[in-house]
Parts: structure tokens; C-alpha cells; sequence
């Protein structure tokens, strides 16, 4: 898996981001965390996969998943997704 395709789910000022790790502007915004984070795991599908990283309101990271197709050589054990 490339890191160039990591996607972080974010909130700033209200609103919430979906920004490639790589990027310097976010992809798009969203009025919700959900919306935002449908909008991220559907361009990580559509680029061939990757990690998706999402934020909480507080700003800690609170979940971290590989998007498929892509290809996690660690698969975690937890079934959060």
C-alpha cells in the first residue's frame, strides 16, 4: 500500500474535512462526521485502498482502518468495521 493514499476525517470550525494525508486542501467538507467519512471510504475505494485515520471532536484519533481493496498485512483482531 502507497501512504500517499492515507485519508484523515478531521473537524475544524464546526465543519468536518476529508483531507489525503499528502494533501495541502482537504478533498471536502461535510456539516457531519459521518457524511465526511462516507466521502473518504468511497475515494480510498474507488483509488484502490488504503488506511482511513478518523478524529474524534476532541481531536484524538479514535479509529484506524485499511479500506479495501487494499491490502492489510496486519489485519487487527477488534471488529469495529
Amino acid at each position: 500500500m502507497r501512504k500517499g493514499r492515507d485519508r484523515t476525517v478531521f473537524q475544524r470550525d464546526g465543519e468536518w474535512f476529508n483531507k489525503r494525508n499528502d494533501a495541502d486542501k482537504a478533498s471536502s467538507r461535510h456539516a457531519t462526521q459521518r457524511e465526511a467519512e462516507a466521502a473518504a471510504k468511497e475515494m480510498l475505494k474507488n483509488q484502490g485502498g488504503s488506511e482511513l485515520t478518523i478524529q474524534g471532536q476532541n481531536g484524538r484519533f479514535r479509529s484506524k482502518d485499511t479500506i479495501e481493496p487494499g491490502n492489510d498485512p496486519y489485519p487487527p483482531r477488534d471488529r469495529e468495521h
